[in-house]
């Protein structure tokens, strides 16, 4: 108990500190450091450099405690003049050999934002410091100071490795920035590859529908009735790929039950098939679960595409589609006969991102894409499709 109570109390103050933005809690760490340098109990913690006679203090010494602790208002949004600031005042209150006072540690919280937070002239700011730190250090041996070198050398490693601390933070903080465009990237990558996968599906399909019944008029044209029949077919298929179109982007969201189509749209998609003049023959095995839409998404897609091969390479001939309902996944197979004369010349109506896409999306899902030629001549696509929609 003591355990879940301290964790919460932790995400509630982590919370807290999310809810405001930077700059407020800067001000309120410039408030609070210009609030502790007068508590007298924590001047032994404050930073003793030079071990110079100390000197009474006076009005100058206010001015030096502000000028140390309420630049760390301003230590994310301008952290160079932060420090300059900051480290003018230190140099000065250490030289004059002002008491001691707690204020002085924020050279240390300066040093360490502008190594988490200054973009530019890093190096030029690097060379400033450390050549002011040299400065400071003769000034000390001039004055009187029983300081030796080593002592020095440590102070400026202290200083050093603040400074090194924020580099760090920044340095992680910057990979993470690269990581997460890099997984913009990508996901951009992805979408597009998907917009077109979902484009060549929609439009695909009902094209070749058009084409084919477009080119068979050429042959009924003294068949008034089969014209007409023809027509009707072209425009049912028209009106069908401009309402796939119109909900194209809730099929690429995918997020609920109405954003793909379901199980009913096969059976839409058999019929619309049939009565452009391919036979087909749906096969239902087992009853129906409630499928994800990912899954119920492909499922369709199979079907689409196994049809919309059979008739671009194999018009006329019987095709057989057969979706089986097993424990954990969906069997989807689209086989057809061998087609009874050559439609080579119709192959410039794919655009070769049918199968592919298809493979895609099913790998996505965790299942198996198959298509291979029968003994008979003809071509089977199949689909295993877990029941899990993992996309």
């Amino acid at each position: 108990m003591p355990g879940t109570l301290a964790g919460d109390l932790f995400r509630r103050l982590l919370n807290v500190w999310r809810v405001y933005d930077a700059t407020v809690w800067d001000r309120w760490l410039a408030a609070g450091f210009t609030g502790l340098a007068f508590v007298p109990a924590l001047t032994i913690m404050s930073v003793q450099f030079g071990d110079l006679p100390e000197r009474p203090a006076d009005a100058f010494t206010l001015v030096l405690i502000l000028a140390q602790t309420l630049p760390l208002a301003v230590r994310t949004r301008w952290p160079a003049a932060c420090l300059a600031i900051n480290g003018a005042a230190f140099v000065v209150h250490e030289t004059l050999a002002y008491p001691m006072q707690f204020g002085t540690v924020t050279i240390y919280v300066a040093l360490y934002s502008a190594g988490a937070h200054q973009e530019r002239f890093r190096r030029a700011i690097t060379v400033v410091s450390s050549a002011a730190y040299v400065v400071l250090c003769v000034a000390m041996l001039l004055l009187g100071s029983p300081g030796t070198l080593s002592e020095f050398l440590v102070f400026y490693l202290l200083f050093a490795a603040c400074w090194m601390g924020g580099a760090f933070v920044r340095g992680q903080r910057l990979q993470e920035a690269e990581r997460r465009r890099l997984a913009a990237v990508a996901a951009t990558t992805a979408e597009r590859a998907r917009i077109a996968r979902e484009l060549h599906d929609v439009v695909t399909h009902h094209v070749t529908g058009i084409v084919v019944q477009a080119d068979a008029t050429q042959f009924v044209a003294t068949s008034p009735d089969r014209v007409v029949t023809a027509l009707s077919t072209i425009g049912g298929s028209g009106r069908r790929a401009l309402a796939e179109l119109r909900h194209l982007l809730d099929v690429l969201e995918a997020t609920g039950e109405s954003a793909s189509p379901v199980m009913g749209s096969v059976r839409d998609l058999v019929e619309q098939t049939r009565s452009g003049g391919q036979p087909v023959e749906l096969v239902e095995d087992g009853a129906q679960p409630p499928l994800p839409v990912g899954v119920s998404l492909a499922v369709y897609r199979v079907v689409q595409e196994g049809l919309t091969n059979a008739v671009k390479y194999a018009e006329g001939s019987p095709t057989t589609v057969r979706v089986g309902y097993r424990n954990d996944h969906v069997e989807v197979e689209v086989t057809n006969a061998a087609a009874a004369v050559s439609v080579g010349a119709r192959s410039g109506l794919s655009g070769g991102r049918g199968l592919p896409g298809l493979r895609s999306r099913i790998d996505a899902l965790g299942g198996e894409l198959t298509a291979s030629d029968q003994p008979d001549g003809g071509f089977q696509l199949r689909a295993s499709i877990p029941l899990s929609d993992t996309e």
